[in-house]
């Protein structure tokens, strides 16, 4: 029986890596797994999943994917899902669709929530029905564990402004509630 995943974390818990390897492991067993991302994602380039740490494999859209016919859904095994809080709840109804009627699992991947520590609207829908729910784990430079995305700016936090405002290293840090509520960033 397929499952809905949702793999949650804050910035640098590996959440690209671990979907570009749960994808190589498929290959490695002859097996199709799907990887996409929204069209929002342009960080690396169209069509491209990149890992901090160098992995990288070519992927679809999730336009794309909700535009397939389930015939041609079923030609893969699993659907993978990176940067899965930028989708929609149309997005995640329709992995839904794929995994109770297709019987074909979908792993996502994403943030839980943005820099003001609210949720995205795909990782609302994931936390509400996917079948497993699992936070990827790193840590504040403190030690503790870090779940606050904060977005930075000249060495400062920033606590206003857009939701989505795509970046990596240069404008994100993972923080501890504490450390974040004091704006500490060590």
């Amino acid at each position: 029986m397929a499952r809905l995943y949702f793999r949650h974390g804050a910035m640098g818990s590996s959440k690209t890596a671990n979907a570009l390897m749960v994808e190589y492991n498929y290959y490695e067993r002859g097996k199709n797994a799907l990887l996409v991302k929204p069209r929002i994602d342009t960080r690396d380039g169209e069509s491209v999943i990149r890992s901090r740490i160098g992995l990288v494999h070519s992927c679809r859209f999730v336009d794309e994917l909700t535009g397939m016919e389930d015939d041609e859904i079923a030609e893969y095994d699993c659907v993978i899902v990176d940067e899965a809080q930028f989708c929609e709840k149309s997005d995640i109804e329709f992995f839904v669709h794929i995994v109770d009627d297709l019987d074909i699992p979908v792993i996502c991947y994403g943030l839980r929530t943005d820099f003001q520590r609210n949720l995205f609207e795909g990782s609302k829908w994931l936390l509400a029905w996917a079948d497993v729910i699992e936070e990827l784990k790193t840590v504040c430079w403190c030690g503790r564990a870090a779940s606050c995305n904060t977005r930075i700016c000249g060495g400062k936090i920033v606590k206003h402004g857009e939701q989505v405002f795509l970046g990596g290293n240069e404008s994100y840090v993972a923080l501890c509630r504490k450390h974040y509520k004091e704006e500490n960033l060590g």
